[in-house]
């Protein structure tokens, strides 16, 4: 297998490979050295300071969201339209205007003596027992737990964004990673090549070298797509195209300490904006339950008439007034039959608020211990587990050297330094994660999402 089948080209990760050629008549020694010089320093470049590279940052992302997002826009329009209906909840119904023709000759309509007239009748229903008040409750409370419902959908369009946005650079870290891994291997399988030639090493070792090169190609050709996946799923959530040519994702400027736990849970039980919708609509439901309870009382309805007619000595004018009741003669059926359904209906919004609260304190609780989880592992990667890795790479390739550790060690400790860098790339999006989880519970910015840096690497 050669290396233009093996090998994507990189102008960032390519090397000369014409050193060692020239070498080809030198003592072993130095030739063992040359070809040590190639993987330490890229061991050393893959250390390096972060990047100050401009990218796509989190909060860019929510405010393209929060204009474009039609799930919002449908939202937001539907809380514009429970707030408008509240005015007329409040309102009596419309008057009822009657113009009557009384006592009239056909064909012509003329008015017959002495029993023609022309009336004006007006009827209003005044709803007693304070059933308008309580339907102006009921709708107030529903308009407020619609705009909650549209801000809790917010924050959990933003949860979405960021998970998507992690997903990325998820993507993007390994693909750097795995970029820079490749570029070691290809050191690897040039200080096994330059050893073979030499008679210090096996036409094996330079076929497994090539082989393990070949392998991170094909990782990094998955790594590529996933990122395209993780890209479209973002481009659905702010309705706007992403592709491959999207600037990397900035990994924001994480808090370096939260609250309690505790303290979290009893936050969010009063913050968050599902769990405020949840209240109002309750409130709604015991208005409407109280309003039901009365409904058996009469509605008044007022009338007033005015009718003219011709007269001897001129017109003749009247005027009547009217008073009527409605009669619940079918109560049974409707009126306490509304008590039913009331109660029912504000018993299961009592049961959604319950349910509301207890899956807000677990989902608080799980936020909570993935985000510890995600900080303490990190820590434990970068005071322990990658330096010793890394090490680890250092000592077999020195012993490979010498003859004292074969090439499947050296691979394989190459293989475990890219695995942790990878995890330890996810652990920070796992963190992220976790504090947006906890952003929409808590209906809350727990960091700036406006801040961004790349990692090492990050520009891959």
């Amino acid at each position: 297998m050669s290396e233009s089948e093996v090998v994507v080209p990189d102008a960032t990760h390519t090397r000369s490979r014409g050193g060692h050629a020239r070498r080809r008549g030198w003592p072993r020694r130095l030739l063992r050295v040359g070809a040590l010089v190639p993987l330490s320093a890229s061991l050393l470049a893959g250390q390096g300071n972060e990047s100050s590279s401009v990218g796509t940052r989190l909060g860019a992302l929510y405010e393209v969201a929060a204009r474009e997002n039609p799930r919002i826009l449908a939202a937001t329009a539907l809380a514009e339209a429970a707030s408008a209906r509240v005015p007329g909840a409040s309102r009596p119904p419309d008057p009822n205007v009657q113009l009557g023709l009384m006592n009239r000759s056909l064909p012509g309509l003329g008015p017959m003596n002495p029993l023609g007239m022309t009336q004006v009748q007006v009827t209003q229903m005044l709803p007693t027992a304070g059933k308008l008040g309580l339907a102006a409750s009921a709708a107030d409370a529903r308009s407020s737990g619609a705009r909650a419902r549209a801000a809790d959908l917010r924050w959990e369009v933003r949860a979405a964004v960021a998970t998507a946005f992690y997903d990325v650079y998820t993507a993007e870290r390994a693909i750097s990673i795995a970029l820079t891994t490749r570029s070691l291997m290809e050191d690897i399988a040039q200080t096994a090549d330059a050893m073979y030639r030499v008679g210090e090493a096996s036409q094996a070792d330079v076929l497994k070298a090539r082989v393990e090169v070949a392998r991170m190609t094909e990782e990094i050709v998955a790594m590529r797509a996933m990122r395209l996946v993780a890209l479209s799923r973002l481009s659905g959530l702010l309705d706007e195209p992403m592709d491959s040519a999207t600037a990397p994702m900035l990994l924001p400027q994480f808090p370096p300490d939260l609250p309690s736990l505790d303290s979290l849970v009893v936050v969010a039980a009063e913050t968050r904006p599902m769990i405020r919708g949840g209240q109002a609509d309750l409130r709604a439901a015991e208005a409407d339950e109280t309003r039901a309870r009365r409904e058996i009382w009469p509605d008044v309805e007022v009338g007033l008439q005015y009718g003219q007619r011709g007269g001897v000595g001129g017109p003749e004018r009247m005027a009547s007034l009217m008073l009527g009741a409605s009669v619940p003669v079918f109560a049974r059926d409707r009126q306490l039959r509304m008590r039913d359904e009331s109660a029912a209906m504000r018993a299961m919004a009592a049961a959604d608020l319950a349910a509301m609260r207890a899956e807000t304190r677990a989902r608080v609780g799980e936020a909570y211990a993935q985000w510890q989880r995600a900080r303490n592992l990190q820590a434990l990667y970068r005071t322990t587990v990658l330096p010793q890795s890394r090490a680890a790479v250092t000592a077999a390739l020195a012993a490979y050297r010498v003859g004292t550790v074969n090439l499947m060690t050296l691979l394989d400790n190459q293989a475990i330094v890219n695995r942790y860098e990878q995890e330890l790339a996810a652990l920070e999006a796992a963190e992220g994660m976790a504090l947006s989880d906890l952003e929409m519970l808590l209906g809350r910015e727990l960091m700036d999402s406006n801040t961004g840096r790349l990692a090492p690497g990050g520009e891959g």
